[in-house]
């Protein structure tokens, strides 16, 4: 940390830069002093606002050095640097408002002009943005500001804390097969999500791969993406005449001829060299120039793996192999379908505690019952895949999710598929269990819902035909009594009228009409 800077100019950079709020800084040196502390000192001011978290590392240093400028894009703060490229820097961030930490990939200020670079990181920007997988970092917003005359442009991503396959190697040597070919797994599923929605990477290599501390793979940098769709007017690659985009090492055949000739099978090829360099420690060519190199990725056959790992099992070496084949026919056509062998071999060579982990996954491919024998899980519920197990497994997809698996969290539903074994044994007292109703195939949160639906209808139909039922009996009811009111009445009528004739004798009564004047004879 530079020590040039007064304390007056130091404080005066702290509050020009929006990092702390003027009453939180105000109260914190005012705190400061009453503890007696001097405050002549920048570097010792730095140093307090650091221990109580108002400063990062990188912001003070750089407040040290008298810049109080660009630490503030849009709505998020800047709280270090993570990495930088020739394209843009990556900064660790918190959104002003929500406190969420982020990463924002910048393009510099000098490559604004560039339209070659800016076209390259829009891309990105739409490529992000388009895809929503675990296995694939996430974008939440995309944004440009200007600053001193200065248009700065920049996205912002998930923040994933993790080490790239590229670190993990240069850290622990060769991956184990079991964990790398999970990564591999993982990948491919993001790669067919991708793939699916029209987009291909063009530049996987083990440091775009990062695996978080779960265990999960992260998809990284997708700067060099290209829609399957677009047309030549479109095309960065042909606009700018760059016929070779990706990493020397990792590139497929044709790709090398012309990036923009290349579909997902160069994602697959790029894909199997690195899973090459994870099992070996090295890239499958490491002799020679960069134009050597991609020149033997078109005519040469790489060392075999068997070289530096003599025990690796036949099966993932041809997984291996096929996915690095010269001919894209040779090649997995899909990424799907690659995915699919390697949850295979898993569930034959994983550990016990990965199929544990992963049973459902398995169940998608080999059956429940299956299953629960390779897990040895004779009587426990399954355990929950990962949370990119069952994303995009395709036709199989609607039944993964059936199942009850929610990758976004790797939380199962709350009742499982279960099979006929797992059932739990009559109680130990003898009595037996009551019998249960025998659960659908798809025993998931949406068919539970379903079912709970159609219970309410049933339930709500019978209740209205009891309703409609009693208004008919009242109906009835009141057909009736008005029928004995009426008839009651006119009973009562009629006896009265049979009185009164009884009264005047037995002959009836007649009425004779005489004229005036003349008398009865």
């Amino acid at each position: 940390m530079s020590l040039k800077l007064t304390a007056e100019s130091f404080l005066a950079g702290v509050r020009a830069s929006g990092l702390v709020e003027p009453v939180l800084l105000d109260n914190t040196l005012a705190e400061l002093r009453r503890h007696g502390r001097k405050l002549d000192n920048a570097a010792d001011i730095a140093e307090e606002l650091l221990k109580r978290g108002l400063l990062s590392e990188w912001q003070a240093e750089k407040l040290l050095q008298g810049r109080h400028k660009g630490f503030i894009l849009g709505r998020y703060k800047l709280i270090n640097l993570l990495g930088r490229g020739e394209m843009s820097a990556v900064y660790l961030a918190e959104h002003l408002a929500m406190q969420r930490r982020c990463a924002i990939k910048v393009l510099p200020a000098n490559r604004v002009k560039d339209t070659s670079y800016l076209g390259r990181f829009q891309r990105e920007a739409r490529a992000v943005a388009s895809l929503d997988h675990p296995n694939i970092v996430r974008a939440y917003d995309v944004d440009q500001q200007n600053e001193g005359g200065a248009e700065i442009h920049f996205l912002v991503m998930e923040y994933v804390t993790g080490t790239s396959v590229e670190k993990m190697v240069k850290a622990k040597g060769k991956l184990p097969y079991v964990e790398i070919a999970d990564i591999i797994r993982q990948t491919a599923e993001g790669l067919a999500h991708a793939h699916q929605a029209g987009l291909i990477h063009r530049d996987i290599k083990p440091g775009n791969l990062l695996v978080d501390e779960r265990g999960t793979v992260k998809l990284l940098d997708l700067g060099l993406a290209r829609f399957f769709k677009e047309d030549d007017e479109e095309s960065l690659t042909i606009k700018h005449d760059e016929k070779v985009l990706g990493t020397a090492d990792y590139l497929a055949p044709e790709q090398a001829v012309d990036s923009h000739n290349v579909d997902q099978r160069g994602d697959i090829y790029s894909l199997g060299c690195t899973f090459y360099f994870a099992l070996t420690g090295h890239p499958p060519f490491t002799d020679g120039s960069l134009v050597q190199r991609l020149l033997a990725h078109q005519t040469r056959q790489p060392p075999s793996i068997k070289v530096d790992r003599p025990d690796i099992p036949d099966d993932l070496l041809a997984i291996v192999e096929k996915m690095m084949a010269k001919r894209r026919e040779d090649r997995y056509q899909t990424a799907r379908e690659l995915a699919d062998d390697l949850t295979r071999w898993l569930g034959e060579h994983g550990t016990e505690e990965w199929k544990q982990k992963n049973i459902q996954l398995i169940s998608m491919l080999y059956g429940t019952s299956q299953a629960n024998a390779m897990t040895g899980n004779t009587g426990e519920s399954p355990q929950p895949a990962s949370q990119s197990a069952l994303d995009d497994l395709g036709p199989a997809a609607p039944a993964a999710r059936d199942s009850g698996i929610s990758h976004g969290s790797g939380i199962r539903s709350e009742h499982p598929l279960r099979s006929a074994q797992q059932r739990k044994p009559h109680r130990p007292d003898g009595a037996p269990r009551p019998k249960r109703r025998r659960k659908s195939a798809q025993s998931s949160l949406a068919g539970r819902n379903s079912a709970h639906a159609a219970r309410r209808q049933i339930s709500q139909a019978r209740s209205q035909y009891e309703m409609e039922g009693h208004w008919i009996w009242i109906a009835i009811a009141s057909v009736l009594i008005t029928l004995g009111v009426v008839g009651g009445i006119y009973l009562i009528v009629s006896s009265g009228h049979s009185n009164s004739n009884d009264q005047g004798g037995a002959r009836p009564s007649e009425t004779v009409v005489t004229p005036e004047g003349n008398g009865n004879s």
